[in-house]
């Protein structure tokens, strides 16, 4: 069923404020994605795989596949540095393959993806502003399995995507930087009560042993905390 009467459209926005709601409940990066690309092989029509293409560091990994043909199909746009993934990330556009075997722009990977019986793609860049995050791409074994409607339909998916992708994201640091902040507190402490210091000394004391051994901060404090014995 596409989105195309109201019914619909109701359904599709059931859809979307359940996937919502779930998401707050979700506890990190690949769950929340999880639950997207599962809510979009459920919805969108003739999807019957879809996984995220993550960029991180320059690298590009794929998280949450729904199968295991997802992964292979994905190495192998990695592996040939081409297919509809990587240049939705590259290009910044959304691509719809209905025969890929047979497609000329990716001549090394479309005939190994046939091969591996997936024929048509669609691939949306994920991204906020002007920052690419990655890639939500959908699979199906079919040849010419998505239309324009089930296009249009994806790029929702792909939209909450990007913004359940940021906000775990921003979640996730967030957590890195209170437990950061936590270890330093407490190495700062034995700091404090060993050498009968203030505050602002035991602090400077940490730093300066941080640089002295090239070692961060945080890896500093950890290893005093570890070692206080």
């Amino acid at each position: 069923m596409t989105a195309t009467d109201d019914g619909g459209f109701r359904q599709l926005a059931e859809t979307l404020s359940h996937v919502a709601r779930t998401l707050q409940a979700e506890p990190d990066v690949d769950t929340t994605l999880g639950a997207i690309v599962k809510a979009a092989v459920e919805y969108v029509p003739e999807a019957e795989h879809a996984g995220i293409s993550l960029v991180e560091r320059g690298k590009i990994r794929t998280v949450a596949p729904t199968s295991g043909i997802v992964d292979i199909i994905d190495q192998l746009q990695y592996d040939f540095h081409e297919g509809p993934c990587v240049d939705a990330i590259a290009e910044h556009q959304t691509y719809r393959v209905g025969d890929v075997g047979t497609e000329a722009r990716w001549p090394s990977f479309g005939p190994a993806a046939a091969d591996h019986g997936i024929h048509s793609l669609l691939s949306y860049r994920l991204f906020v502003t002007d920052r690419t995050l990655g890639a939500l791409n959908l699979y199906s074994s079919r040849v010419d399995a998505f239309d324009e409607r089930t296009e249009e339909d994806g790029l929702l998916f792909a939209t909450h995507a990007a913004i359940a992708l940021v906000g775990a994201q921003r979640e996730a640091q967030l957590g890195i930087a209170i437990e950061n902040r936590d270890i330093i507190s407490t190495a700062k402490g034995i700091r404090m009560e060993r050498h009968d210091l203030d505050a602002a000394s035991a602090f400077r004391m940490l730093v300066e042993a941080s640089q002295s051994t090239n070692v961060k901060l945080h890896d500093a404090a950890a290893w005093l905390v570890e070692n206080r014995t």
